[in-house]
Parts: C-alpha cells; sequence; structure tokens
C-alpha cells in the first residue's frame, strides 16, 4: 500500500494524493510531502525511490533489506534514518522488531516498512485530523513520528514489569519449571529492546546535536526531547535485566533450600533406620544358633530386649539431632 500526503499554502491537506502527480507534488517547493510505503514489493518501491525521489542506490538497497540497526546517514540534500519499533507478546514473552526506514528531505518525508506500525498509524490519523501537524517542515513531522514510536516503548516497558513482579510473587510460593522459561523469555526480550535503545539512542542524539541541512536548529530541541526520553529507557531496561537476574538467583536459590530439606529428610531416615538394620542383622547371624549352646538368645525376654532396644537405638538418635538442630 502507498499513500500520500500533499500539504501547501494554496491547495491545503489532501490526503489519498495519487501517485500519478507526486512528481508535481515534489516540484512544488513550499509544500509538504509524505509518502508511506506499507509492505509494497521491492519492484514497486524502487523506481521510485530511484527515479522520482533520487535516492541513492546504497540507500535504497539498505530500506528495502530491513535487516538495519537503528543509524542515521547524511547524504547532503537528504538523510536516510533506521529507526525500530517493538511489539511485546506477553503470552509468548517475546518482543519483535519492526523496521522504519526514513528518508528525509527539505520539503517531503518517505517512510517504509513492510508491516503496519501503530505508532506510525498514529502519526498518520493526527496529521488528517489537524493540518497543523503538517505545517512546521518535514523534519518537525518527522519528531512527531518518532515520539509516537518511542512513547509506544513504555507501555511494553510496563508490561514487563508486571511480568516481573507476578514472577517474584510465585517464586517463593510455587517456583516451577515453567517460571525459568518466562524468565528466560523475559531476559532475551530486554536484551533485544537494549540492542534496539543504545544506537536509536545515538540517532536521536545526533538529530538533536548536529548539523544537518534538512533540520531546522528550531526543531533539535524537539529530538533532544525525545532522546532523553530514550536514556530514560535505557537506564529502566538495566534496571529490569538487573530484577531478571536477580529473579533467577533467586529461583536457584529456592530450588536449592527445597532439595537441602528433602536430602534432609531423607538423611534422617536413613539414619533412624540404620541402627534397626544393624540390630536386625546382628542378632539375625547363624552365630547365635542353638549349635553354639546359646539358646537363651532365642527367648521371648530376649526378643523383647531387642525390640525395645530397636525402638529406643532411633528415638534416642532423634531426639540428639532434633536437640543438635538438625530436624
Amino acid at each position: 500500500m502507498i499513500r500520500i500526503v500533499f500539504a501547501s499554502q494554496a491547495s491545503g491537506l489532501q490526503v489519498d494524493y495519487p501517485l500519478e502527480k507526486l512528481k508535481q507534488a515534489l516540484e512544488e517547493r513550499r509544500g509538504l510531502v509524505w509518502v508511506d510505503f506499507c509492505g509494497e514489493p521491492d519492484e514497486t518501491c524502487e523506481p521510485i525511490l530511484r527515479d522520482l525521489f533520487g535516492f541513492h542506490p546504497l540507500a535504497v538497497e539498505d530500506a528495502l533489506q530491513q535487516t538495519n540497526l537503528p543509524k542515521v546517514d547524511d547524504w547532503g540534500e537528504y538523510l536516510y534514518i533506521v529507526i525500530d519499533s517493538l511489539d511485546f507478546s506477553p503470552q509468548e514473552g517475546a518482543l519483535r522488531q519492526v523496521e522504519l526506514d526514513v528518508f528525509l528531505g527539505a520539503h517531503y518525508l518517505v517512510t517504509h516498512h513492510d508491516e503496519p506500525i501503530p505508532s506510525l498509524e498514529r502519526a498518520w490519523d493526527s496529521c488528517q485530523r489537524d493540518a497543523r501537524h503538517t505545517q512546521d517542515g518535514a523534519d518537525h513531522l518527522l519528531y512527531r513520528i518518532v515520539d509516537y514510536v518511542v512513547a509506544a516503548y513504555m507501555p511494553i516497558i510496563e508490561q514487563m514489569d508486571r511480568e516481573i513482579d507476578e514472577i517474584e510473587d510465585r517464586l517463593f510460593v510455587s517456583p516451577s519449571p515453567d517460571t525459568v522459561e518466562r524468565l528466560f523469555a523475559l531476559k532475551r526480550a530486554l536484551l533485544t529492546m537494549r540492542r534496539t535503545l543504545t544506537p536509536q539512542r545515538e540517532v536521536l542524539n545526533k538529530l538533536a546535536r548536529d548539523d544537518y541541512r534538512v533540520i531546522d536548529r528550531r526543531d533539535r530541541i524537539f529530538f533532544r526531547d525525545v532522546y532523553d526520553a530514550l536514556v530514560r529507557l535505557h537506564d529502566l531496561n538495566e534496571s529490569m535485566r538487573d530484577l531478571v537476574g536477580g529473579a533467577l538467583d533467586t529461583y536457584l536459590s529456592v530450588i536449592n533450600n527445597r532439595m537441602n530439606d528433602v536430602m534432609k529428610t531423607l538423611t534422617v531416615i536413613t539414619t533412624l533406620f540404620m541402627p534397626i538394620s544393624f540390630i536386625t542383622g546382628f542378632f539375625g547371624m547363624n552365630f547365635f544358633e542353638p549349635v553354639a549352646q546359646l539358646f537363651g538368645w532365642t527367648g521371648k525376654t530376649v526378643l523383647a530386649a531387642t525390640l525395645a532396644l530397636m525402638l529406643a537405638v532411633p528415638m534416642t538418635m532423634f531426639l540428639w539431632m532434633r536437640r543438635k538442630g538438625w530436624v
């Protein structure tokens, strides 16, 4: 799908501008053109990007590959910018990245992405509702898009934070292999977010501080505001990674403590039955048979004394171990 917005002082805001008139709109230097490519095949996008806009083949190739980290390339008359939109699934615990490629010129903005991006749709709807969003230039429109994309990170952070809280509450009650699976899924998601936030923070830092021809000095402060938000998100990401690491350590400690309790119980049971096994084994030997002229060992009195000894020894050992604090 190819969508075009064209805004000028003469004709006002025109949504769903025809592709056939795009060249005419680009020739009007006082107007603003926003072209959005969503899921279009490469053979459709490449001629428009190369021939109509005149973008460098390397920049076009990067935009169509969709395998780049966030970055900004200065091509003089325009900027090629890559930013990432994130989508988190609490059920799967997976964080999905959607690359957004942007070409920013003096009076035009081109966005390319393979999948729908909710943040971009919000910016598109805002332009349709209020024409003032297109009156401050293409660089300010880019700021609004990036601001929507970064603002969508915070609900993801909050979802992950709630997930971590739920896992921590269950660690001491009912730890299970599913708990470990969820923790590792969160750890992978946070690592993916960190790989996005770190380079994207540098992109916004460059847009806020470097002297680019197509960005007005007055709009740099807006990019600096988004940069500050990314710095806060990066710090939150680091804190949550520490929480997940701490939760993993806590899980292992709880499991080890439970295993120690199990081993302690089994050891107590084994220790209690060891003297019984010894006594029964000792008095069951053929050495004490009547052929050795020891007929008294087979009487009722010796049997009662043996049973009493078998009961007294483990009870005494149990009381002794309890006094030592082992049980």
